[in-house]
């Protein structure tokens, strides 16, 4: 099991506890954290003593997606392969939860945007923070709704129109709109998130571990196969539009702070 560098992990009493560690920067993700994600997610199939994930971020947000600078102004540079094999890369944490046959909680105590919203969009349970807004917030910045599987899981789990919605606009949503829509599975005071969260994973962490991979695995049983394809097809779709100029637009906006003139 590795030890990663740019995330905390924790494991104790059969619960893993991956915990997103930049508090200044909302726990936005840089590379070595995408990285190190992918390898943390499958190395946990392979540890015993783990029966339970439980993914949060440390501060006032879970996750407020890609780092503007560190990923966004570099990639602004890189070649048409580079941009692809990010993507890529990114894609395969996706793969690596929804394939990880234990139980994936996401403790969402704040803002949650972007890759982030994705995080918890492919966690198998969502508990939520009263003040934890979502947004898949890609088109706003100049990209396509089309990222990391979101085209493909999000209306599974929200339907179709809202799913649409909720991409085409990038709009962020409250924690109760999240939850009657059956996107968050509970939304709690903040001062209990912790410990409902603790709660459902310790329940889960005593149950059979068997029968809770054999039904993530049956919940899988359709749609695994064809995210595979899914993955590689946002993959490549998105590389596209970071090739367009409305992604370089969308970021001289955010960084100017200014509204963004899409053409």
């Amino acid at each position: 099991m590795m030890t990663p560098e740019s995330f905390e992990l924790h494991i104790a009493d059969g619960i893993a506890q991956i915990v997103l560690s930049r508090p200044e920067a909302y726990n936005a993700l840089t590379f070595d954290v995408y990285r190190e994600l992918i390898q943390v997610f499958a190395d946990l199939q392979a540890e015993e003593q783990v029966r339970v994930v439980i993914l949060s971020g440390r501060g006032k947000a879970f996750c407020s997606g890609g780092d503007v600078r560190n990923i966004i102004g570099s990639l602004l540079e890189a070649d048409p392969a580079k941009l692809l094999q990010f993507t890529r890369m990114t894609c395969e944490v996706v793969w690596n939860m929804r394939s990880l046959l234990k139980p994936i909680i996401a403790c969402l105590n704040g803002v949650t945007a972007g890759a982030g919203a994705i995080l918890a969009m492919a966690s198998d349970f969502r508990i939520a923070a009263e003040s934890a807004r979502i947004a898949f917030l890609f088109v706003r910045v100049g990209l396509s709704g089309a990222d990391m599987g979101a085209c493909y899981i999000l209306p599974k789990l929200v339907g179709f129109t809202k799913a649409t919605e909720l991409l085409m606009t990038g709009d962020f949503i409250s924690s109760e709109e999240a939850h009657r829509i059956g996107l968050y599975n509970r939304v709690v005071p903040a001062d209990e998130l912790s410990d409902v969260t603790a709660e459902l994973a310790t329940r889960l962490a005593a149950g059979p571990a068997n029968g809770l991979a054999i039904t993530k695995q049956q919940l899988n049983a359709e749609s695994l196969p064809l995210l595979k394809e899914v993955l590689e097809a946002e993959a490549t779709a998105q590389a596209n539009c970071m090739l367009h100029p409305d992604f370089k637009e969308g970021y001289n906006a955010f960084i100017q702070k200014r509204n963004p003139k899409f053409l």
